[in-house]
């Protein structure tokens, strides 16, 4: 599905005018994706509005680089600094925080690094003093990428480099990064709600499993925002001012709470918070 989501923004953005004045195009991250979020909010979506939602799921640093080069309309995102330096610069505009949820290191239940119950600084530190535990990282300037080098800067910490041959450069969404970490029997920074969805393909025994959770630095906030119409003329101003009110509505703020698999909630909602 999401090279069919994808295939259709490549042909919206190569034909003209093959997108109608109710289709918005949106760039998002591989997490809302990955986990069915999207293709669960579409239907609700067109059927408050009236409007066609078409995405392509990338890292969110890909996803901003689509709003910088006018090819979406609008953009769901969770690596705040990122967004911030993006609105700061003129390409997005009313930018809102519409959920969120929170990043789980994630390794082998006989945890060979010994990090389980540890604080993530600790954690990470463990790893590069061992430096034989593979750790597999994004690599890719996503948010949970992003995420990831602020808990190697608590740790005290530089980024690994090539230097540190345990730590791994993924360059890959988030399922195909825990892929990675599992077959080198590694760890690895993962969103729950993706985790949750890894989880329940591997019928509640997956491979990896949670070790550190709950920590505050381990928040993950998404958010909405409009590309700005006065750098991208072509932006459907009316469809994207549509979409951002109907994320902050309570309507879809219950239809995120609702989303759930294996009866777990994988987002909770915080508009105007």
């Amino acid at each position: 599905m999401r090279l069919f989501k994808t295939l259709a923004l490549l042909a919206a953005l190569l034909v003209p005018g093959t997108a109608g004045a109710e289709t918005l195009m949106m760039a998002t991250t591989t997490s809302t994706q990955d986990t069915g979020l999207l293709e669960y909010l579409e239907p609700i979506f067109k059927r408050d509005t009236g409007i066609d939602l078409k995405w392509v799921s990338v890292g969110t640093g890909k996803a901003l680089a689509h709003g910088k080069a006018c090819d979406v309309d609008v953009l769901l995102v969770h690596a705040p600094a990122l967004e911030k330096k993006f609105v700061d610069e003129g390409y997005g505009v009313d930018r809102r925080q519409v959920m969120y949820n929170d990043f789980v290191l994630i390794g082998p239940a006989a945890d060979p690094a010994g990090v389980r119950g540890k604080d993530v600084p600790a954690a990470f530190r463990a790893f590069a003093d061992s430096g034989k535990n593979a750790f597999v990282s994004r690599g890719d300037n996503s948010g949970t990428h992003n995420a990831e080098k602020k808990l190697w800067a608590e740790a005290g910490l530089a980024v690994p480099g090539k230097d540190s041959p345990w730590y791994v450069d993924a360059g890959q969404g988030m399922m195909a990064t825990i892929r990675i970490a599992a077959e080198k029997n590694g760890y690895t920074v993962t969103d729950r709600g993706t985790f949750i969805k890894y989880e329940a393909a591997h019928k509640g025994n997956p491979p990896l499993v949670i070790l550190i959770e709950g920590d505050k630095a381990l928040l993950n906030q998404y958010s909405v925002m409009m590309v700005n119409p006065k750098v991208c003329p072509k932006v459907k101003r009316d469809a994207a001012n549509a979409f951002i009110k109907w994320w902050v509505s309570p309507a879809a703020q219950k239809a995120v709470a609702d989303f759930k698999l294996e009866g777990k909630q994988l987002f909770f909602p915080n508009a105007g918070q």
